[in-house]
């Protein structure tokens, strides 16, 4: 049989010497054609998107903000998604090479869900927040909405750099194109009233009192106003005082009377119009609208019922887990009893100022670093820091990871909310710097968008079910980190595991089932450690986000399964290393494509 072989090998061989080269070249032509509908995609997406730009380190578009909730802007949008779709179904993927067969169905998959969104009977569209959905007629909210990431970028400590001359000119454009997006949103909240699409009238609320702060604070104490005191000494006095002037007016004649009037409008308009209720099931087309944003956040055909099955079945499932710790530290009670006693156990809340919080999470960092070339290759060359979140959204923010720029400029940041450090609670942030920084976010993130193997179009932050699936299961690592090596740690990281099967319970009922938001509050309080203040804002938050919660249990999930399916299927072959870089190695992917991609690993070793 062998001596069949090598004849086969030789004919193999012999046959691709003397055959036309005429192939290979239209292979190239095609392999060409593929980089540059690459090449369009990244230069449209930066395009519609000048803050992804500007996050990504590209400083083209600095002097733009786009308009994502008109509708000549998500006219353009469908247009273009459909044209990049026909593009790709016109390729013969067969003779491509399997990295870039990843890449386009991975364009197309978003391509297809983009536009599902924007052509749905409750319009959505992607906003410069982390590629996140924006409801075209609710576009105002306590999270994740635009006036709250404007006011972080208007901080100076954000994405959009203050160093020349031109920053602060490009800003001040930036700010112009800002103030007709409120224009927009305020006419897009009226069509909303009109229609019976209105936002729950807690969320409004919440959302009015955020805008009080640009309103009633002085030029020199406002925020918009702060990167003036960050002029550099390099820029000549004479433009120092002209720019300190052009500040002022932005914000005395433009920006707070455009805050007095949108907050009028939800005041006095919006929210005599809101609704008593807390689900999109309550909606016009409201189900449809939510099986969507299933199918967008999991990137599965999963169901509302299979996810609120699925949250049921790992809440029992860490629920027991929970209860063994328990008894290894020796407490005597119940589960709800041990999680009231985690809420005020004095000694997990330690600090009186926050600069300690900070300082925490950077001796976790180092506890952990000596093992990590264990479980890792390849390391990010972007920087990290630990900061605290802004006062201006300190109060409803949850902690959250910025990536830095691509070259490595500008560090990746940890943000971490302390609005009251005296009742800090420690007992999760093992699990939440693994998450949230290193291994998680910043890893994840930061070797996305230095992978010089990729298309240019997916350096950016991606689905959100391979990100916070991929953070969620980073969290694990933490014993093979060491970490977790206090029982508390490691009952703070099934918190947090549990805290994220709650999401799918409480999201697909809210908004699949009619649950009301006292209710959902009431599940989270029986089944976690968090505060009651802590799991309102949650709740708040899966009220405003619909589907985007799901996305971390799912997502890990699956990596975990295909871990274990690796493991099982090489056994002694099996390098956890190589696993996170196969992991790692493609970007964002929607799951079936991570295990397509994974599988074949597996049969190639």
């Amino acid at each position: 049989m062998k001596y069949v072989a090598s004849f086969l090998l030789m004919l193999v061989l012999f046959m691709q010497a003397c055959a036309p080269d005429k192939p290979a070249k239209e292979n190239q032509a095609l392999q060409e054609q593929v980089d540059q509908l690459f090449e369009d995609f990244h230069a449209f997406k930066l395009r519609i998107n000048p803050i992804e730009a500007s996050k990504g380190g590209d400083y083209r578009y600095n002097d733009q903000i786009a308009n994502f909730i008109s509708d000549a802007y998500q006219e353009e949008l469908i247009r273009s998604y459909e044209g990049f779709i026909q593009a790709i179904d016109a390729i013969d993927m067969g003779v491509l090479p399997q990295a870039k067969q990843m890449s386009l169905k991975v364009m197309r998959w978003d391509c297809a869900m983009k536009k599902e969104g924007l052509e749905n009977d409750i319009p959505t569209v992607a906003s410069p927040i982390y590629d996140l959905p924006n409801f075209k007629w609710m576009p105002v909210t306590q999270i994740t909405s635009l006036p709250l990431y404007v006011s972080q970028l208007a901080s100076g400590s954000s994405v959009h750099p203050f160093a020349e001359l031109d920053d602060y000119e490009d800003w001040l454009q930036r700010v112009d194109d800002y103030l007709d997006w409120i224009d927009t949103a305020m006419e897009n909240m009226q069509t909303g009233i009109e229609k019976g699409v209105v936002l729950p009238r807690i969320l409004v609320e919440r959302a009015i009192s955020q805008l009080d702060p640009f309103i009633d604070t002085p030029v020199e104490d406002h925020l918009f106003y702060q990167p003036i005191s960050m002029l550099s000494v390099e820029i000549a006095e004479s433009e120092r005082k002209r720019l300190d002037m052009a500040y002022r007016d932005m914000i005395v004649e433009k920006l707070i009377p455009k805050y007095r009037a949108l907050r009028t409008f939800m005041q006095e308009t919006y929210l005599p119009a809101s609704r008593t209720t807390a689900g999109l099931l309550h909606l016009p087309n409201g189900k449809q609208t939510y099986d969507y944003l299933i199918r967008l956040h999991t990137s599965t055909d999963m169901t509302a019922d299979e996810v609120f099955e699925l949250g049921q079945r790992e809440v029992a499932r860490i629920r027991g887990e929970m209860e063994g710790v328990m008894q290894e530290i020796g407490f005597s009670g119940d589960l709800d009893a041990f999680l009231e006693h985690v809420r005020n156990k004095p000694e997990l809340m330690p600090f009186q100022e926050p600069e300690q919080v900070i300082a925490h999470f950077n001796a976790i960092h180092e506890q952990m670093k000596p093992q990590l070339e264990r479980l890792f290759q390849k390391t990010p060359k972007a920087g990290f820091e630990v900061r605290r979140t802004e006062a201006f959204r300190e109060q409803s923010a949850s902690a959250e990871y910025v990536p830095g720029t691509k070259d490595a400029s500008r560090p990746g940041v940890f943000y971490v909310p302390i609005p009251d450090v005296k009742s800090y609670n420690i007992v999760s942030d093992e699990a939440l710097f693994l998450h949230e920084a290193i291994p998680g976010h910043h890893y994840q993130l930061s070797l996305q968008q230095e992978n010089q193997e990729l298309p240019e179009f997916l350096h950016p932050e991606g689905m959100g079910v391979f990100v916070e699936g991929w953070a969620l299961y980073a969290e694990s690592l933490g014993k093979e980190l060491g970490l977790y090596t206090d029982p508390y740690q490691y009952f703070g990281m099934l918190s947090m595991e549990m805290h994220r099967a709650i999401r799918l319970v409480v999201d697909a009922g809210i908004h699949a089932k009619g649950w009301t938001r006292e209710r959902a509050i009431q599940y989270s309080l029986e089944n976690e450690a968090e505060s009651e203040a802590a799991i309102t804002s949650e709740i708040e938050r899966y009220m405003a986000t619909p589907g985007q919660a799901l996305s971390y249990k799912v997502g890990q999930l699956k990596i975990r399964e295909l871990r274990t399916k690796a493991e099982a299927a090489l056994g002694d072959k099996f390098d956890v290393r190589e696993f996170h870089n196969q992991v790692l190695g493609s970007g964002s992917l929607p799951l079936s494509l991570l295990e397509e991609k994974i599988e074949n690993w597996i049969a190639l070793q």
